[in-house]
Formats: structure tokens, sequence, C-alpha cells
């Protein structure tokens, strides 16, 4: 089974579905990759995911064009800049969903309520891929 998480930056949210989906299962392939990606992985994002012992600090943001010629069963975009722009996959995906979540890479105000918020959209991404696992990836 392969699947590609798609956002537009690749340096949060698909980040971290990638890790937790991947900390799942050995037996599956996941991947992420941004339409627009960033330069690299935000910071807050490594720490809180470190925080559940999964240890993203070598990501590195990608391209979807690396992924364009590639097959798999599930391509899901977890942003609606994402969703929009991923037509590409159409003929060569058996499955396309958005579980969209809000861009923590964008929230403002002290370093603390950052860090909240970036836990807050973890513990989101962690339940609803723990529940995309158990009802797509796991049958």
């Amino acid at each position: 089974m392969k699947i590609l998480i798609l956002c537009t930056g690749n340096s949060c949210r698909s980040q971290m579905a990638e890790a937790i989906l991947q900390s799942l299962e050995n037996n599956i392939k996941v991947y992420s990759a941004g339409t627009e990606p960033s330069d690299r992985v935000h910071p807050m994002a490594v720490e809180v995911m470190e925080e559940l012992g999964l240890d993203i600090t070598g990501a590195q943001p990608k391209p979807v064009e690396r992924f364009l010629g590639e097959e798999f069963d599930f391509v899901v975009t977890v942003c609606g800049g994402a969703k929009e722009s991923c037509p590409a996959f159409t003929g060569r995906v058996k499955h396309r969903l958005h579980i969209g979540f809000e861009d923590p890479a964008e929230m403002t105000g002290t370093k603390e309520e950052v860090l909240a918020g970036f836990r807050r959209v973890r513990d989101e991404i962690l339940r609803d891929f723990f529940a995309f696992f158990h009802r797509q990836v796991k049958q």
C-alpha cells in the first residue's frame, strides 16, 4: 500500500501526518509532498512530534512533481490549497481523500500560544489519521 499526503508547503501538516501514519504500520509506504514546498520543515512541527516520540528532524519538504509518475492507493490532501491543485493524480490513484486541518504555521501569538496551536493541530491529525488508518488501510 502506498499513500501520498499532500499539502501546500509540506512543512507542517503533511509532515506530521506522514510520520503518524507511518508509525502505525511498517508494511505501508507513506510519503508527503507540497504543491509549493517550503525551504524546511517548521521547527515547531519537529518539536511537537518529538513529544509523541516521532523524530522528523531529517524530513525535508518535497515537490509533488517528484511523485507524479507513481501510482498510489491513496492521495490525501490536508489543506484546501493542495486539494484544489492536485488534479494530476486522477488516473493513477485508487482513492483521493481530503482531510483538512488549520495551518499551524499561520498561527500568531506568543511562542506558547503558537506551540499550543501546533499541538492542537497535531492531535487532530493524530485522531483523524488514526481513524483513516483503521477505516481504509487496515481492512
